[in-house]
């Protein structure tokens, strides 16, 4: 039986946007994927905008906790996906990376934080589809 292939978001905080992305990932990959989040500098805690962002569209954050990368398995992904942080997204072993130059939604109106998450949602399930194509191949 082939392995999961394995996918972390990475961003600064790890309150928001890798947050929302896990939580996607999650809820289209089901568990046929390892699927998890981290960030460089995490904050403690997920951000309350992200938590009521996601449950709009039935997707429950209020149990996920903003994660260090001291807290991922040491191996090399299939996909490390860094979410617009730039040089403060760590280097971490991968087969392919991707950098989808999403800003920080924090700041944001809710509106225009409500366009990145559609955002998220289509680029997640992009990279889900795709990417297990990619790795049945390889």
């Amino acid at each position: 039986m082939d392995a999961k292939p394995s996918v972390v978001f990475v961003c600064v905080a790890n309150s928001f946007r890798s947050q929302m992305a896990e939580g996607a990932a999650r809820r289209i990959a089901g568990d046929s994927w390892e699927i998890w989040s981290a960030g460089s500098s995490p904050s403690g805690r997920v951000h309350s905008h992200a938590i009521a962002l996601m449950k709009e569209v039935g997707i429950d954050l209020s149990a996920h906790q903003s994660k260090g990368l001291d807290t991922l398995p040491q191996r090399q992904w299939d996909y490390v996906v860094t979410m617009g942080c730039g040089d403060n997204c760590p280097s971490l072993r991968a087969k392919k990376r991707v950098d989808w130059q999403i800003p920080d939604p924090a700041g944001l109106s809710i509106e225009d934080a409500r366009k990145l998450r559609d955002r998220i949602l289509q680029d997640v399930e992009k990279l889900l589809k795709s990417g297990r194509k990619e790795c049945n191949t390889a």
